[in-house]
């Protein structure tokens, strides 16, 4: 009964069978300074809530027409449309090749539907990372409900250490069922295209290169076998199932990309804070007892060490570094390019960190739209301090960090520049 982001039947398994109280209890997010299942999270979900009890919003009619007016509510594009067909969620009963489950997703929200099952959400607090919701559209007296069984998951067993979002690619059979003995993979930006989207639909051109999308496998005597020539290049998917049943009759694939790479920054960015922030807890604890001045500014070496390696990985995640090469002939729906980047800041050239490329990489100036985020912009300030000074050394016209040398001078130039323009953190830091 919660949003699963693309996970294994395993994962859904140990979701039933992990001790949930034990595995919250020995993980540091449910300690103080986080203390995640017993702070009230501030998230997108918490005026619909709000609203929803005092009767000033109207959840009624089909599951269909529920999961469109939420969309409309949280802002979250329907092009954005995503459908899996691997049973890998708590709703696994319901989901098979000829009856997916949707994904739609925005900047900070997700809504994910079965038609016929219950509405999964999840938004993104930025203290405490992705909250878990669910939504039972035949319940006597509808309501979200955060629901922290997701943890066992989505904060223990696959991803330590924090509250996590992810996507995984695992072989199904005809029935949807994964076929694990063939192994299943955590797929970020990092991840080579070859390797993607195995139970999921995926929609769009991406010429001779195959990925493992649209294809069901099979076991035959320990050796899979599957024709990953049949899933290459669909753009209709209506001869696997009943599109009319959904929102959108595709599973773009550059949305897909996208998604991919926005867990992936989310979780580093979920990661870098909470990290932080425990450090900066254990600095004032320390200080206290030494009887020592209690400061903000990071005294102790470990403490230090802690934060330049946030800062370090959440600046190569942000440009984008050892990014997987993407295939020739790439090419999605406008719809869903349009749609996303409806808003994006632009400096005065016309210039967005959302404007696409598709070619080799999968944006045209390579570093996260979700530096813009409330998550980015909460991080504690002596970690973006030193994020926005590695980011500067990165983008020197002249003098760039080695590590970086893929981004070419022209494409550097470009980035500060919207940076400087449209992220009034970033500039003025630039400027101190």
């Amino acid at each position: 009964m919660m949003l699963r982001l693309g996970f294994t039947a395993t994962t859904a398994l140990l979701a039933l069978t992990t001790n949930v109280g034990q595995a919250q209890g020995a993980e540091p997010y449910e300690q103080p300074p986080i203390s995640y299942s017993a702070t009230l999270p501030h998230d997108a979900l918490t005026q619909l809530q709000t609203r929803l009890a005092a009767g000033q919003l109207q959840l009624t009619g089909s599951g269909k027409e529920i999961v469109q007016r939420l969309l409309r509510e949280l802002q979250i594009p329907v092009e954005s449309q995503l459908l899996v067909f691997s049973k890998t969620s708590f709703q696994r009963q319901r989901i098979r090749p000829d009856h997916p489950r949707a994904l739609y997703f925005s900047d900070t929200c997700y809504v994910g539907w079965v038609p016929s099952g219950l509405i999964e959400l999840t938004t993104v607090d930025p203290q405490l990372g992705p909250i878990f919701y669910s939504y039972d559209p035949h319940a006597d007296t509808p309501k979200f409900v955060r629901d922290n069984d997701c943890l066992s998951c989505h904060g223990g067993n696959f991803v330590r250490g924090i509250p996590g979002v992810f996507v995984r690619s695992v072989f199904t059979d005809a029935q949807g069922e994964p076929l694990l003995r063939f192994g299943s993979e955590l797929v970020d930006f990092r991840t080579p295209f070859t390797n993607r989207w195995a139970g999921w639909y995926v929609t769009g051109k991406h010429g001779t290169t195959r990925h493992r999308g649209n294809v069901v496998a099979q076991d035959k005597n320990s050796e899979l076998v599957v024709d990953l020539k049949r899933g290459a290049n669909v753009t209709d998917l209506s001869h696997f199932f009943e599109t009319k049943a959904y929102l959108a009759a595709g599973s773009d694939i550059v949305a897909l990309l996208v998604y991919e790479h926005q867990l992936a920054m989310q979780n580093t960015l979920t990661r870098a804070s909470q990290d932080c922030r425990r450090m900066l807890a254990y600095q004032k604890n320390l200080q206290h007892d030494l009887k020592e001045p209690v400061t903000e500014e990071l005294t102790y070496d470990s403490v230090k060490r802690v934060f330049e390696g946030a800062a370090k990985d959440v600046v190569n995640d942000l440009l984008f570094k050892d990014e997987a090469p993407l295939p020739e002939g790439l090419e999605g729906a406008a719809a869903f390019q349009s749609a996303f980047q409806t808003g994006a800041p632009r400096d005065r050239a016309g210039r967005a960190l959302k404007d696409f490329h598709l070619r080799g990489h999968l944006f045209q100036n390579r570093c996260s739209y979700l530096i813009y985020s409330e998550s980015f912009l909460a991080l504690p300030e002596p970690l973006k301090r030193r994020i926005y000074r590695r980011l500067g050394q990165t983008l020197h016209p002249t003098n760039p960090d080695p590590q970086y040398a893929y981004l070419g001078g022209e494409e550097r130039t470009r980035i500060s520049s919207i940076l400087q323009q449209t992220h009034p953190e970033f500039r003025q830091a630039l400027e101190k």
